[in-house]
């Protein structure tokens, strides 16, 4: 082992242990994303040498006497170097000084949307017209780095990746002075494009969620504190007005209770902190459970809440999360359907060997629907229902008293016990809301 080469194994163990005891996601990313160019930079030096050595005479020793590589052994470096490139997750293009692609991975193809075949020998115009991406190369070669360049694709799917570009220096390795002097010094550049498409969709979600938190929480604070001036201004001396005033300053303390236990309880299911602990149990009395909880709901309205569920009818699931599934189903469709209307609550389970030949991977599922005679809903709003206080009808929604939380957390459950919840609906004629859970 050559002395170089003992000092890079103890100074890639250092750098390692350094970006893990980060303690930002972001500094982690950063340090990573240096070191790799770097990497990568010593891997394209160490490929260079290793061609140029091997066009020299074969004769078996070197002018100063040492013995020539083996050319197996410059093989096994080049393959070292594809294997790296196409091992990596980032997208990596080394361009000339003309712009022209001389080598890139298997991670940069798909970022350009190229299922076969090769970047190279293309022009970096030739594979995209974003301006972003051509400007961080062109100051490149003018020998000035560039990071943190945003970049965006619009294919089949939105993507962002984080550009750095840095420029590759001639043979000496100097920069000289003025942007004309450092374009003859820089011989190409090298971008790596790192995906953060994930990180923007959790920030995006985080704005979200914090945007709609604070507003189901000021519009009752705001009320409560209106009515409690009122009060103060001399409102309190009049029994009736003050009597209906502190009702409604109850009704929206009780609103912001409610929102900010169902986030807590939100929270902790996705953060897999909430322990489901299925076993079989009997579904009809946690539906008879569940029906007489919201008697008092579906008779202020006259709604009629039937169980169709067969009495040796069992399930595999946690029965108290279960109850809990089908308490915010019930009461969703008791809420948003019409005067005088029905809910109905059935179940149904796979035959024997039916879910098998359907889909082998998933076995076999018990279903749970609830289906209310209500006005249904749109078939715009039907892929954002189970989101975060997402919801179809805002102002009903609100007068009904909902935290917008209850179908995201009936989402999350079913995903706990293996399963998943859909809705079908026909605008006018109701919707039905089905639990799907593994037998076993």
């Amino acid at each position: 082992m050559s002395k170089r080469n003992a000092f890079l194994i103890p100074a890639v163990a250092v750098s390692l242990t350094v970006v893990l005891l980060l303690p930002s996601l972001t500094a982690r990313a950063v340090v990573a994303a240096v070191l790799l160019l770097a990497a990568a930079g010593w891997l394209i030096k160490a490929f260079s040498n290793r061609t140029s050595t091997e066009q020299l005479p074969t004769s078996g020793v070197h002018e100063e006497g040492g013995e020539a590589e083996a050319p197996s052994d410059t093989f096994a470096q080049g393959k070292l170097f594809e294997a790296t490139m196409n091992g990596m997750r980032e997208g990596l293009i080394v361009v000339d000084k003309d712009m022209r692609v001389v080598a890139s991975n298997a991670a940069a193809h798909r970022l350009f949307n190229l299922s076969r075949g090769k970047l190279d020998a293309q022009r970096l115009t030739e594979l995209t017209r974003n301006p972003a991406i051509y400007s961080a190369f062109l100051d490149a070669l003018k020998g000035t780095e560039r990071s943190g360049v945003k970049v965006e694709t619009h294919g089949p799917e939105r993507l962002v990746f984080d550009l750095r570009v840095v420029p590759l220096m001639n043979s000496n390795g100097k920069r000289s002075e003025g942007n004309a002097q450092a374009a003859k010094g820089a011989e190409g550049a090298l971008g790596v494009f790192i995906d953060v498409t994930r990180v923007e969709r959790l920030e995006q979600v985080r704005q979200e969620f914090l945007s709609n938190v604070s507003h189901e929480l000021r519009t009752p604070l705001t009320a409560m504190i209106a009515f409690i001036e009122t009060l103060e201004a001399g409102a309190i001396d009049d029994k009736e007005a003050s009597q209906r005033f502190l009702s409604i300053i109850r009704r929206n303390a009780t609103r912001m209770h409610e929102v900010i236990d169902d986030t807590l309880e939100l929270s902790a299911i996705e953060s897999g902190n909430v322990k489901v602990r299925a076993e079989l149990v009997e579904l009809a009395p946690i539906v008879n459970d569940v029906i007489a909880s919201l008697a008092a709901k579906a008779s202020a309205q006259g709604i009629v809440v039937s169980n169709a569920v067969a009495r040796e009818a069992m399930v595999y699931a946690d029965a108290r999360r279960l109850e809990q599934m089908l308490t915010n189903l019930v009461e969703n469709a008791i809420k948003f359907n019409r005067k005088n209307g029905t809910v109905t609550i059935r179940s149904e389970e796979d035959a024997e060997g039916e879910a098998n030949e359907r889909s082998p991977a998933t076995g076999r599922r018990s279903r749970i629907r609830v289906q209310d005679s209500g006005e249904g809903i749109p078939a715009q709003h039907l892929e954002r229902l189970f989101e975060r206080f997402y919801r179809a009808d805002r102002a009903r929604s609100r007068e009904m008293g909902g935290t917008g939380l209850g179908l995201a957390i009936v989402k999350h459950l079913a995903r706990a016990h293996g399963g998943e919840v859909t809705v079908t609906s026909e605008f006018g004629k109701g919707s039905v809301f089905t639990i799907e859970l593994p037998c076993e």
